[in-house]
């Protein structure tokens, strides 16, 4: 009777043992997969949490405290925006300049705040470690997909059957097409831009000038010249940076070659009259979506042996661009083309175009200033005819005194950018429209106080 009992309990036992040893292996894919995921979305959302921590820091409006910023006892602080102050950005210095010099986009801090889900991206400390991507190239076939699919909504390129390539901000394209364009010419190019001229043409051309290309100044200038042997490579911005005007190259010839800066071809700061299609055009995520710091720019390009010389001089300057940046990059574009893809164009428009009104409105009640007049346009994107929304306002001082423009807004003290800079006389000044709300709010507020005190001046003047 013992020795059956004992089988009995044996047996047992070993079905017990069999059934567990069964479901153990049944289970364990599962639980380890369980075990994964858990690990996985734990750091994950632990490096969420400490960026939505930073986010969240209160700055009073007037600033932001981000995850690699300035700390104090371990802690992220606030980055006040200009002329604030104090711990949370609160003090308000009234006697502080209006700075209306640089190109800073921050005008679309707003939006991407407005649309913290879908733009936010958690990178891995793994991410992307080898120098080239899975085909043996140094950029995103996911982001140049992305990229001509926002160009199709915008409708302000024909992008089939060009080349892309990545560069650090439209900077660096500038710089590769130069390159390009003139490694095997005969003679040096003279490289030229039509006044009045982005300064960084000829600060960048002057500083990589070597035996191959050299800069020349103004492509009017050139234009008239009876020598029609020369090599020429043309910048054009069109819009043009300082006046906004849409541009044609104005040099012409077998001999003569075009780069197109098309920084602010964006339903943001111009009307689209139809798509750009020309042999070297170039572009930036800075003045698309506001993100100057990831420094990513692109070109379209339609010729070969342009393209393969233009990737030759990325990837010998770069070996590519940052991972870290197309992968931000690729997140805006996917969030961009959200929706029907119209969102932030209409977003930016609608907020340039208030902009330029408010700063028009105080100049005509000026005779002392005037601003360029940009005609309205049929626009290829909103399908409608549509007023001006620059980037910059083009600002002249009329009174045969003011010889110097940036000189009279800095005793305004407004900070602006001198007409000499852009190859024209100092009585012109270039203004930003596109920084913060601070900023040109501050900026209206000094302008207005300057056009005021001509009502001033001509009643000193009548009654002395």
């Amino acid at each position: 009777m013992a020795n059956i009992e004992i089988r009995r309990f044996c047996c047992s036992f070993c079905f017990l043992a069999s059934l567990a040893l069964n479901l153990f292996f049944v289970i364990n894919p599962y639980l380890s997969e369980w075990k994964k995921q858990k690990l996985s979305s734990s750091w994950a959302e632990e490096a969420a949490a400490e960026a939505e921590a930073v986010a969240l820091i209160s700055c009073s409006g007037h600033g932001r405290a981000y995850l690699d910023g300035l700390t104090v006892d371990g802690k992220p602080v606030c980055e006040c925006n200009t002329c604030y102050g104090g711990p949370d950005c609160s003090l308000f210095s009234s006697d502080c300049a209006a700075d209306a010099n640089s190109g800073d986009p921050l005008f679309l801090e707003p939006f991407w705040m407005q649309h913290a889900t879908s733009s936010a991206v958690v990178i891995a400390g793994w991410h992307r470690m080898s120098y080239i991507f899975s085909d043996g190239s140094y950029i995103s076939q996911e982001l140049e997909n992305h990229i001509r699919r926002v160009h199709a909504i915008a409708r302000n390129a024909i992008t089939k059957g060009k080349y892309l390539i990545f560069g650090g901000g439209s900077t660096q394209l500038l710089a590769a097409a130069v390159y390009a364009l003139s490694m095997n010419l005969s003679t040096p190019a003279e490289v030229v831009a039509a006044t009045p001229a982005y300064p960084f043409y000829k600060t960048q051309t002057d500083f990589f000038q070597n035996m191959h290309f050299e800069y020349d100044g103004d492509a009017l200038l050139l234009k008239n010249s009876s020598d029609t042997t020369a090599n020429v490579i043309e910048f054009v911005t069109s819009p043009n940076n300082p006046d906004g005007n849409l541009r044609e190259a104005v040099s012409q010839g077998p001999l003569v070659s075009a780069i197109y800066d098309h920084a602010y071809y964006w339903p943001h700061f111009t009307a689209i009259p139809t798509p750009a299609n020309e042999d070297v055009m170039i572009f930036t995520i800075s003045k698309l979506t506001g993100h100057a710091g990831s420094r990513l720019g692109w070109a379209f390009v339609k010729d070969e042996d342009v393209y393969h010389k233009m990737q030759s001089y990325i990837e010998k300057a770069e070996m590519g661009i940052s991972r870290e940046a197309q992968l931000r990059a690729l997140k805006l574009m996917k969030a961009i083309l959200l929706g029907d893809g119209m969102e932030i164009f209409e977003y930016a428009y609608k907020k340039m175009s208030a902009r330029w009104q408010k700063l028009s409105n105080i100049i005509l009640l000026s005779q002392r200033f005037s601003i360029q007049e940009i005609p309205p346009l049929f626009c290829n994107f909103f399908e409608k005819v549509r007023g001006p929304s620059p980037a910059y306002a083009w600002l002249k001082c009329e009174r045969q005194e003011d010889k110097n423009c940036n000189a009279v807004l800095q005793a305004a003290n407004i900070i602006g950018r001198a007409g000499s800079l852009f190859n024209v006389e100092d009585r012109y000044a270039r203004l930003s429209l596109l920084k913060s709300d601070d900023d040109f709010n501050l900026l209206l507020l000094r302008l207005n106080k300057l056009v005021t005190e001509e009502d001033e001046h001509k009643y000193y003047m009548k009654i002395s």
